[in-house]
């Protein structure tokens, strides 16, 4: 009997759930005796790896082994739900299939290298939060889609794309103020570190920006801080984590380089990139659907093939994004030193982030040439050395 790639990778993306499922219910693993960061990385890598093969796997077997049949039952459904409804369902049948994966690689692995304290609970809020959220915007989404291939069947892929920034502008507004504090809670940050960021941000015209802090440590120990929003929504966001944890020069240079997001524009450069590589992954996908198929999307097993061959084109354009990502990161850097003056301070920052965060030096090269969107914290720290010895 010949056995289809297709069947195999959704025995294989079936198969790899089940195995975490019966580690979920299964005893508890032991924290790890040492801490190491290299073992640690290792692990996540690993980890991103597999979901990857998953993630692809997992669209294969809907787009060529059950799609045509899903479809089917949704026929008598009005013509308008269809598509909807199939995205809903298949998105319900990943949240089922990912739990266990989810529990295992990610809840589990940050208690056992004493990285979260979050408890089962907690984490099962959380996720079935986020998958009410993917499962409505995917619908939703799925909808919008459908309407258009049905108005413009052969200029849908072009319209797509040319609706894509203010998509992804939009998402810009509704994530902070709408979904973000869903997950966590954010009140303005007060004090004297905020009057210090306040001067930095009004010395570079951006003193309107909120100033936040939220309770990160709800689930992890890491430290963290970012940028967020556009059309008034922006906002300087740091952790709790961060904030105890950290003094207030090397608080301020961490701030200073989310601040250079902010002062580059850089969140509209992100729309700019990902509109970009949104249209490869689009053009990718219709022209490989047409190719073998002999015609575009006719219902959605026909949406699912494109999906996954989109989803193939999106992975290849992963490492280009993650370069772009890299620069971006380092021109933040060099805009945080000429804002702070303190380049010793932003290494002493990195070190910090470094232990507190049990992140690597440096990650193998081939990780971060295919997945990192951060230099790695050993160049960054020479590079802010250099600068420190030279300045």
């Amino acid at each position: 009997m010949k056995i289809r790639p297709a069947a195999l990778a959704a025995g294989f993306s079936y198969g790899y759930a089940a195995l975490r499922l019966v580690q979920m219910v299964g005893p508890r693993p032991e924290p790890v005796a040492d801490r190491d960061a290299k073992r640690y990385g290792a692990e996540r890598r690993a980890f991103l790896v597999s979901g990857i093969v998953r993630s692809l796997t997992g669209l294969a077997a809907t787009a060529f082994v059950s799609g045509d049949a899903i479809e089917r039952g949704l026929a008598p459904l009005p013509r308008p739900l269809r598509v909807p409804a199939f995205v809903a369902l298949i998105a319900l049948i990943e949240t089922a299939r990912e739990w266990p994966v989810d529990f295992v690689e990610h809840y589990e692995l940050e208690r056992r290298y004493a990285m979260s304290d979050q408890s089962i609970a907690s984490w099962t809020g959380d996720r079935l939060k986020g998958a009410a959220i993917g499962v409505g915007v995917a619908a939703l989404l799925a909808a919008g889609a459908d309407l258009l291939i049905r108005r413009a069947p052969q200029r849908w892929p072009l319209l797509a794309i040319g609706a894509m920034p203010p998509l992804l502008a939009l998402a810009n507004v509704i994530a902070p103020t709408f979904i973000m504090p869903l997950f966590n809670k954010y009140v303005p940050l007060e004090g004297k570190l905020e009057g210090l960021i306040r001067d930095l941000a009004t010395r570079y015209d951006v003193g309107n920006a909120q100033i936040l802090r939220f309770d990160m440590s709800r689930q992890t120990k890491k430290a963290n801080a970012f940028v967020t929003g556009v059309f008034g929504t922006e906002r300087i966001v740091l952790a709790d984590t961060l904030i105890d944890e950290f003094p207030h020069d090397e608080t301020m240079f961490v701030v200073a380089h989310e601040l250079g997001h902010y002062v580059r524009r850089d969140p509209w450069v992100a729309i700019g990139l990902g509109t970009v590589a949104t249209a490869g992954t689009i053009l990718f996908g219709a022209t490989m659907l047409k190719r073998t198929t002999g015609h575009g999307i006719r219902g959605p097993a026909d949406g699912a093939r494109f999906a996954f061959y989109a989803s193939l084109a999106g992975t290849v354009l992963q490492p280009v994004m993650a370069a772009a990502s890299r620069a971006i990161e380092r021109r933040a850097d060099r805009f945080a030193v000429t804002a702070t003056n303190d380049p010793a301070s932003g290494a002493r920052a990195f070190r910090r982030l470094r232990d507190q965060n049990l992140a690597e030096d440096e990650a193998p090269k081939w990780a971060e040439l295919l997945f990192a969107t951060h230099p790695s914290l050993k160049s960054r720290i020479a590079r802010l050395d250099d600068a420190s010895a030279t300045g």
